[in-house]
């Protein structure tokens, strides 16, 4: 018993050691978490970076209404099923509103959870002065 106790502890060790061995130190992690920006430092972000999405969150009819140009739309009830195809660069620069706010920051919430580690919550469209 005692063997069998000395053989497992020597196995997680050594499994922990390995795991350590491949963290590349040099290397900062990344952690993905929730930000908020309100829409100049949207707009700011959209002009320095070529690749970023847009994301709508809305419904299709709010969209079909109005959107701001270059945005995707995903609702917020079909994100989960959807954004592993259609956003499939967890590390993509993604710009998440809705109409007021609210959709846009439990999508963006979501999307972290699901490990996109570059979102942002831009708000809602309603406070969109361009």
């Amino acid at each position: 018993m005692k063997n069998k106790r000395l053989v497992i502890s020597i196995l997680l060790f050594t499994g922990l050691v390995l795991v350590a061995s491949c963290v590349d130190d040099d290397e900062p992690q990344i952690i993905a978490q929730y930000r908020k920006i309100n829409a100049e430092e949207a707009l700011r972000m959209m002009h320095d970076s070529k690749d970023y999405i847009l994301l709508d969150v809305r419904t299709i009819e709010e969209f079909t209404e109005k959107h701001i140009e270059g945005a995707i739309l995903i609702p917020d009830y079909e994100l989960a099923e959807r954004a592993a195809i259609e956003l499939p660069d967890k590390a993509m620069l993604i710009l998440v509103y809705c109409r007021s706010g609210r959709r846009s920051e439990s999508a963006a919430h979501e999307l972290v959870e699901m490990g996109y580690i570059n979102v942002y919550d831009i708000g809602g469209i309603v406070d969109w002065p361009f």
